[in-house]
């Protein structure tokens, strides 16, 4: 029954067109009771969609994701706490507050790039708070990482060369081998978000052009 199921969820996905970008085989339904808007992963961020790692893995889309109810604090500099690029001065989609001090903001691109090099440690850059910190980021859709900090078991030293640049893919397609990568298109390689120690080719792994994030089999 349990196959059988899952065959008719995969049918029934196939037949769902993606409001983002219209193409069908959305998988991803909005949670919200009557909504029927459904949508690809890799198109969420486009489409200013979440998707919560945790709990019940509930997706929203834009109209009815989670909000932060948070005032923040006037400043002088609207800055990242992060890259100390410029953000907006109230919360939204893409820009994130603390809910301990209200004071931190940042891009959740780069909220979410903390988080998944983190790990267990994973914490407000500016005050330090965690349990409300962490509760919030993950109810916005901020994926974390199970690991211990990607600085923990980088080497002290080394030259950085020795990044991972191979494809890991079972089958690599690539006419010019596994080491070979290209700065865009079907021979570009990601490498793993989490670990950083596995890569594949966009094609080798069937994915999206537009697909930025990529986790290995074993993250």
């Amino acid at each position: 029954f349990l196959v059988r199921d899952t065959r008719r969820a995969i049918q029934e996905a196939a037949k769902k067109p993606c409001f983002i970008c219209s193409k069908m085989g959305a998988t991803i339904t909005c949670w919200e009771t009557g909504c029927d808007r459904s949508f690809h992963l890799p198109c969420a961020p486009q489409g200013e969609c979440v998707t919560q790692f945790f709990g019940l893995y509930r997706s929203f889309c834009w109209e009815h994701r989670p909000q932060q109810a948070v005032q923040t604090r006037p400043r002088q500099n609207n800055t990242c706490s992060i890259c100390l690029d410029t953000v907006e001065d109230k919360a939204s989609y893409k820009t994130m507050v603390c809910p301990a001090c209200q004071d931190a903001r940042f891009h959740r691109h780069c909220i979410q790039r903390l988080a998944l090099h983190a790990g267990i440690c994973f914490h407000c850059p500016c005050c330090q708070n965690r349990e409300l910190f962490v509760m919030e980021m993950l109810t916005m859709g901020i994926r974390m990482s199970k690991r211990p900090p990607s600085w923990e078991s980088e080497p002290a030293v080394g030259p950085s060369d020795q990044r991972h640049s191979r494809c890991d893919a079972s089958m690599c397609l690539c006419p010019g081998g596994r080491k070979h990568t290209e700065e865009e298109g079907p021979w570009k390689l990601l490498l793993c978000g989490s670990c950083a120690a596995e890569g594949t080719h966009q094609h080798c792994s069937y994915l999206e052009s537009s697909t930025s994030f990529w986790e290995c089999e074993g993250c």
